[in-house]
């Protein structure tokens, strides 16, 4: 089996890759998150592509390595979400998603050696109306802090989503059944 590199500290993609059975290692390196103004599924794949990259360039790396980089955004109203700076930011933002729908995007890069496989999953999310106490009860468990869009889905948060159209998991924060897939095509299970 060939080596498979998650270039991201996420617990929650490092789940979901174990959730279907694959191996691998975790190895990141920081790197620059500003974007300028772009579509939302080219500044997903912009950014995994930086974050794989990065692993490429500054680790010693297994020729036969696939190196996974993801990122993930929500998209709302013609902007893009990202993790709150503080709990006054994750209150603007979870009080413009009360009772509408957005969009949630993943970037997915798979590289190896100078080959590049970059792609992007979006999963549309419809959130039930919250009261200001709600939003404030939910940014009190602290678990919107971490996340785009100051949510989770997997989640306290579980109890506002009304309904999704899309990959569960992209919401997460990987489109697992999609990297399967796509790691299947380009020979990663190939001997």
């Amino acid at each position: 089996m060939k080596t498979l590199i998650l270039a991201s500290g996420s617990p929650r993609r490092k789940e979901l890759l174990s959730q279907i059975g694959l191996s691998f290692q975790v190895l990141t390196y920081p790197t620059d998150e500003t974007i300028g103004i772009m579509p939302p599924e080219d500044a997903v794949m912009e950014l995994a592509g930086r974050k794989a990259a990065a692993v490429l360039a500054h680790r010693q790396i297994p020729s036969d390595a696939f190196i996974l980089g993801a990122d993930t955004i929500v998209y709302h109203n013609g902007q893009i979400l990202g993790k709150p700076s503080d709990e006054a930011d994750a209150f603007r933002m979870l009080k413009s998603l009360s009772g509408d729908t957005h969009q949630v995007y993943t970037g997915v890069a798979i590289l190896k050696g100078q080959t590049r496989h970059i792609f992007c999953e979006c999963t549309e999310v419809s959130v039930c109306p919250m009261s200001d106490d709600e939003i404030r009860c939910y940014i009190a468990t602290g678990d919107c802090m971490d996340k785009a869009g100051s949510y989770g889905i997997q989640g306290p948060f579980a109890a506002y989503i009304s309904g999704i159209r899309g990959d569960y998991n992209n919401v997460v924060g990987l489109p697992v059944s999609r990297v399967y897939h796509e790691l299947k095509n380009i020979g990663f299970f190939l001997d």
